[in-house]
């Protein structure tokens, strides 16, 4: 690795060939430079074979908005209860509150990290026993790629006559028993921001089941505009239409997609053959039983709690002046340099002497139950997502991670290691 490289999680890959650039071009030259246009009835259809089924797809300007419109179609509204993996990035949940509902928070499975369809059963039943009626949405969440029991999760809401909204955000092209995630249940969630799978600078997609919940969604994204001469609306819409400009990088990033794919997959392997032998470190990795094809969007360990870092007893001396990954934008200056959840000390240390390696990492999600500003919500918990969050990190797998920058991580993860 060059001395002056830093090795991020996942960093937005250009096809060789340009072709974003050209697109992106065409829209400039045409003067299509606004919300809709050519690119985005291309990428929509690029998307629709990719996911297959016979599916509608709607591109949007963020995966959030994709949540909050599949949650409307859903049928969704204020006072209403939604049943949503607790183990995940708070734009699963967020768009709950934006409707004046209330996030039911379920916990994980041990075996891919996801929600607990047992746990999730249980939570339906007592929901119905304390409020009289169903929560009115289940949002399971494919946790770094990984896909969810699927098969599982929909015998269960069919029963109950629940809809469920699939936020495969960050499992784009990741299959449970060969059936891309997304196209499962009433709707299906994607995510195009700038460090997922592929990427249109900022966006996202949400996947319909037909032609008529394609039309209704289409509706709610450009402000529900009725058929008069003049601006009627009838319901409130959003403005939240893909702009043509992140279309045409979408169309290109869709040449590649196969491409990035097997590289993370290629990634996870060399962590799995890498890191096997280390004691203390563990690498997830998808159930063997073959029903799981996850897409490795990032790579993620477990540290066993006795394991000794090194400047493990500087770990949380000191309040952390920026957020830990991603493009963080504003944040409030913590008041403390400690939470009552947080990863153990020696996951922390790593994370820093990483990070003075020029190596990204991160932790995993800290499971929404224990964020404060869900401390209100309903939770049904086994302990799994707390567990977690406290020996899990993230490490890098985007497509610029070559195979000596894998080497050169696991090698600063056994020189950190007392």
């Amino acid at each position: 690795m060059s001395a002056n490289k830093r090795i991020y999680l996942c960093l937005a890959h250009m096809s060789e060939a340009g072709l974003e650039q050209k697109y992106i071009k065409e829209a400039f030259d045409t003067n299509w430079v606004v919300p809709l246009g050519p690119n985005v009835n291309g990428f929509e259809k690029d998307l629709e074979e990719f996911v297959g089924e016979g599916k509608r797809v709607v591109a949007l300007s963020s995966g959030t908005a994709a949540v909050h419109l599949g949650l409307i179609a859903a049928g969704v509204k204020a006072g209403d209860e939604v049943l949503v993996q607790s183990f995940t990035f708070c734009a699963s949940t967020h768009p709950i509150t934006y409707l004046g509902a209330t996030p039911i928070l379920i916990d994980s499975e041990p075996d891919t990290w996801n929600i607990d369809p047992d746990l999730l059963e249980e939570a339906i039943k007592d929901r119905i026993a304390k409020t009289g009626r169903k929560p009115a949405a289940i949002i399971p969440v494919a946790l770094y790629g990984m896909p969810y029991k699927a098969d599982r999760i929909m015998e269960i809401a069919n029963r109950y006559d629940i809809p469920v909204v699939e936020d495969a955000a960050e499992g784009f092209g990741s299959k449970y028993k060969g059936r891309m995630l997304g196209t499962f249940g009433k709707s299906g969630v994607l995510s195009f921001n700038g460090n997922k799978m592929i990427t249109t600078s900022g966006g996202g997609a949400l996947v319909t089941a037909n032609e008529d919940e394609w039309r209704e969604i289409m509706m709610y994204a450009t402000q529900y505009r009725e058929s008069y001469p003049y601006y009627q609306h009838e319901k409130i819409g959003f403005n939240y239409r893909m702009s043509n400009i992140c279309a045409g990088i979408g169309r290109g990033q869709m040449t590649i997609v196969n491409d990035h794919i097997a590289h993370h997959k290629h990634v996870q392997k060399m962590y799995e053959d890498l890191l096997k032998d280390v004691p203390g470190i563990h690498v997830h990795a998808q159930p063997a039983s073959g029903e799981y094809d996850s897409n490795y969007w990032l790579c993620t360990i477990t540290i066993d709690e006795n394991v000794k870092v090194k400047g493990q007893e500087n770990a949380y001396k000191t309040i952390v002046q920026g957020a830990v990954g991603g493009a963080a934008g504003v944040i409030h200056a913590a008041s403390s340099a400690v939470t009552d959840c947080q990863p153990n000390d020696n996951v922390e240390a790593l994370r820093v002497f990483m990070d003075a390696a020029g190596i990204e990492a991160r932790p995993v999600w800290k499971p929404m139950h224990k964020q404060p500003v869900y401390k209100n919500s309903p939770a049904y918990v086994n302990g799994v997502s707390e567990s977690i969050f406290k020996v899990g990190m993230c490490l890098p797998a985007g497509p610029y991670v070559s195979d000596e920058d894998v080497r050169y991580i696991v090698e600063t993860i056994k020189s950190a290691l007392i």
